[in-house]
């Protein structure tokens, strides 16, 4: 049986992917629908030529993560864990400890939480730039603005 060529599985070539950079403003955005945004944008879902199995992604940096909005009670719930490999070594915290020390992990992580869990999450994630402030060290990647209104 011969197959047609509309039948065949598109693979785009590394040479022909455009990489874009965008600049998001995290101020007064719920992280949860922010994450779910960004994770789309840096697995290159929002382009026709989107493979799963490829790279086809954009970069992404957000700023003013520090000025994220929760919903609901999570601002005093929502908790933050890691652990070592050893017994006992599980830790944890609270988001509040969380945004006065390290503001840009917190988006950082919910992201992460919405990438596949494979070796393309990590190659991904590396295309995140996230700023607790408004300064970013990308302006010479020219990135455009991206409203999430």
């Amino acid at each position: 049986m011969k197959l047609s060529k509309s039948n065949k599985t598109f693979v785009p070539q590394k040479d022909a992917i455009e990489k874009k950079w965008w600049l998001i403003n995290a101020e007064g955005v719920v992280l949860g629908r922010l994450a779910s945004r960004v994770a789309n944008i840096l697995r290159g879902k929002n382009k026709a030529s989107y493979t799963p199995f490829f790279d086809t992604g954009d970069f992404v940096i957000i700023i003013n993560a520090d000025k994220v909005k929760l919903t609901g009670k999570k601002e005093d719930q929502k908790m933050y864990y890691r652990y070592s490999g050893y017994f006992g070594g599980m830790k944890e915290i609270s988001y509040k400890h969380m945004l006065a020390k390290h503001p840009d992990r917190i988006l950082t992580e919910a992201v992460k939480g919405m990438l596949p869990k494979n070796k393309l999450n990590r190659k991904i994630l590396k295309k995140l730039k996230v700023y607790a402030g408004t300064e970013h060290k990308h302006k010479a990647q020219k990135p455009e603005t991206l409203s999430l209104d």
